[in-house]
C-alpha cells in the first residue's frame, strides 16, 4: 500500500501549541449554512408566511406544498399533473424543485486557501468563565480575557427553483398568484434564522383545456434566490475558530514588539542607538547610484563629520536646454510650448487635448466617436457620394431625430408614412358585446373589423383573422380552434363549431369579443 512521503523538516509549518484553543467547554455552535437550509427556507416561507389557500365548494382549503425529487419531477413533465394513490388528480397543489446553482460573481470571496481562509467575521461571546475579574487580578495587573469566535466568510451563490401550481378554476389560480407576487422581492426565511433575497421574473400560463378531458389550470414560474453557503468544516478544519485575548502584555527595556504580532509571538522588532565618545551611528548610511545617476562626494555617512553628496545625470535638464528621453510619462498632464498646449489624462483613462489639433498627415483610427456636445460637423471628400457603411455587419447608432427628404429602403423594401398607420392598427383593441344570438352556433355584433394598412405597392400588409380577437361566453374563454369570424356589412359574426367546442349557443348567453375593431 502506498504511503504519503513525509515533508522535510525545513518546509514543515511551525506549530505553536500555545495558540491552540480547545472548544470542549464552550456552548458556541459551529456556524454553517447548507443547501438543505436554503430548501427548508423555501418550504417554510410558503407554509408559514404566504399560507396559500383557495375557496372550493364554500370551504377554505389549504394548498399543499410539495418538494419534488428528480423521479417525481420527471413524471410531472411527462404527464403534466400528479396523481394520488387512488389515481385521482391532486388539485390544488404547488410543487417545486431546485433546478440550478451558480456562484454570484458580483460578490466574489477570495479565500486564498479553503483549508486556511483569511477572511473572517469575528464576534465576541457575551459571557465566559474566563472573564473572572477579582482583587487578585487587580493586584497582578490582569485584564479580562475575552472569548472571540471567527467565522469564515461564506461563498455567495444564486439558486433557481422551478414552481408549478395546479388549480381547478381560474379564480383559484388568480388568488394564489396574487399572494406569491405580493411576497416577491422580500427576504424569505424563518424569523431568527437565515433569510435570503428572492426574485420572480415572470409567470407562464400552461393551462390544459381540451374536449372530453378534465380541465387543468396550471401556471409555471421560477424563483431566483440569492444565498450563501458555508460548510461546518473542510478537510477536518472547522470554519468557526476560537481565540482568547491576552490578560497582560509586558514590554521590557530593549524589547520591541510589533502589536500586529502579539497573537503570534514569533517576531520581535528592536531599535537601539550606539553611544560613543565621538558620536555616530551603529549602522552607517550608505548611498548607491542607480541607473542614469552618479553620486559625487563620497558614498557613506556615519554621522561623525559633515558629508556633501552631489547627484547628477548624463545631461543638462535646465528649462533652456534640449532634453531627450526615450519615453516620457506624466502623472497628470504634459505641457508643450508658450501657449500651454496641454495633453492630460481624464478620470476615465482617456487622453484629452485642450487646444486645436492640426495634423498634416493621415489620421488612422479603429473607432471614430463624435461627442454628443458637437452641434455641427463638416466632411470633405475628394469625389463621389457620401459613403456610410460598406458591409451588412456595420452598425450605426443615432441619438435624436433623423430627417430624410428622399426615399428610405430597408432590405430592399421601401418605407413610407404607412408605418404610422400600421402602429395605429396594432394599437386598436376594443370590446364589443353580442347584440343577437342565432341558436345554436352564431353570435352577431354591431361592429366592423379594423382594416390593415397597405404597403408601397398597395397590397394589404396583414389580414384580420379570429386570432386577432378573444371571445368569452358567460365569462369563460372560448377556444380559437372552434371559431371562425365573418364580416357581413356592418355586422360582425362569430360562427361556432358546436362539436368541437362541446356545447350550443343559447339566446340568453352573454358573449363578449375583444380585439381589432374600429372604434
Amino acid at each position: 500500500m502506498a504511503r504519503e512521503k513525509p515533508i522535510p523538516r525545513s518546509k514543515r509549518k511551525l506549530l505553536n501549541r500555545g495558540l491552540l484553543r480547545s472548544r470542549n467547554d464552550d456552548n458556541v455552535q459551529n456556524f454553517s449554512v447548507g443547501l438543505m437550509d436554503i430548501d427548508s427556507t423555501i418550504m417554510y416561507y410558503f407554509n408559514n408566511v404566504i399560507k396559500p389557500k383557495v375557496e372550493e365548494n364554500g370551504e377554505v382549503v389549504k394548498v399543499p406544498i410539495m418538494y419534488s425529487n428528480p423521479e417525481r419531477w420527471s413524471i410531472v413533465q411527462k404527464r403534466g399533473y400528479l396523481l394520488d394513490n387512488k389515481k385521482q388528480l391532486l388539485v390544488p397543489l404547488i410543487a417545486f424543485k431546485r433546478s440550478s446553482i451558480e456562484k454570484d460573481t458580483n460578490l466574489t470571496v477570495d479565500k486564498l486557501n479553503p483549508k486556511d481562509p483569511k477572511l473572517f467575521y469575528t464576534f465576541q461571546k457575551q459571557y465566559s468563565a474566563k472573564n473572572r475579574y477579582d482583587k487578585f487580578a487587580v493586584q497582578q495587573g490582569l485584564n479580562k480575557t475575552k472569548e472571540l469566535y471567527s467565522v469564515a466568510v461564506p461563498d455567495y451563490v444564486k439558486l433557481t427553483y422551478e414552481f408549478i401550481i395546479w388549480t381547478s378554476y381560474m379564480e383559484q389560480m388568480n388568488k394564489l398568484i396574487e399572494q406569491v407576487i405580493y411576497s416577491e422581492g422580500s427576504y424569505w426565511g424563518e424569523d431568527g434564522k437565515f433569510k435570503f433575497r428572492t426574485q420572480i421574473d415572470s409567470y407562464t400560463d400552461a393551462s390544459e383545456v381540451s374536449v372530453n378531458t378534465e380541465r387543468l389550470i396550471k401556471t409555471n414560474f421560477s424563483v431566483t434566490l440569492n444565498g450563501y453557503l458555508i460548510p461546518e468544516e473542510f478537510n477536518n478544519v472547522v470554519t468557526t475558530q476560537k481565540q482568547l485575548t491576552p490578560k497582560r502584555i509586558v514590554i521590557n527595556d530593549g524589547i520591541g514588539i510589533d502589536l500586529a504580532d502579539l497573537s503570534d509571538g514569533r517576531k520581535d522588532v528592536r531599535i537601539s542607538v550606539k553611544q560613543e565618545p565621538k558620536g555616530g551611528l551603529e549602522n552607517a548610511l550608505g548611498m548607491e547610484a542607480g541607473t542614469g545617476m552618479t553620486i559625487g562626494g563620497g558614498s557613506t555617512f556615519d554621522g561623525s563629520s559633515p558629508t556633501t553628496f552631489t547627484f547628477s545625470i548624463g545631461q543638462d535638464v535646465g528649462t533652456d536646454q534640449t532634453v531627450q528621453f526615450q519615453n516620457v510619462s506624466a502623472s497628470t498632464s504634459l505641457h508643450i510650448g508658450e501657449t500651454s498646449f496641454e495633453i492630460s489624462q481624464r478620470d476615465d483613462g482617456k487622453a484629452q487635448v485642450n487646444k486645436d489639433w492640426v495634423v498634416l498627415g493621415d489620421i488612422i483610427a479603429e473607432n471614430y466617436i463624435v461627442s454628443s456636445s458637437i452641434t455641427s460637423m463638416s466632411i470633405a471628400q475628394a469625389s463621389g457620394s457620401t459613403t456610410f457603411g460598406d458591409t451588412v455587419d456595420d452598425s450605426h447608432t443615432f441619438t435624436g431625430s433623423l430627417n430624410i427628404s428622399g426615399s428610405l429602403f430597408v432590405n430592399g423594401e421601401g418605407v413610407s408614412s404607412n408605418i404610422t398607420s400600421y402602429n395605429e392598427f396594432n394599437r386598436k383593441q376594443y370590446v364589443k358585446k353580442a347584440t343577437s344570438i342565432t341558436v345554436p352556433a352564431t353570435a352577431s355584433f354591431t361592429a366592423v373589423t379594423a382594416s390593415a394598412p397597405t404597403d408601397l405597392s398597395g397590397t394589404q400588409m396583414t389580414v384580420v383573422t379570429e386570432n386577432d380577437f378573444l371571445f368569452f361566453i358567460n365569462g369563460q374563454y372560448m377556444e380559437h380552434d372552434a371559431l371562425t369570424i365573418q364580416q357581413a356589412g356592418s355586422t360582425f359574426k362569430v360562427l361556432v363549431d358546436n362539436s368541437s367546442i362541446g356545447y350550443d349557443l343559447e339566446s340568453d348567453d352573454e358573449i363578449i369579443a375583444w380585439g381589432k375593431f374600429n372604434s
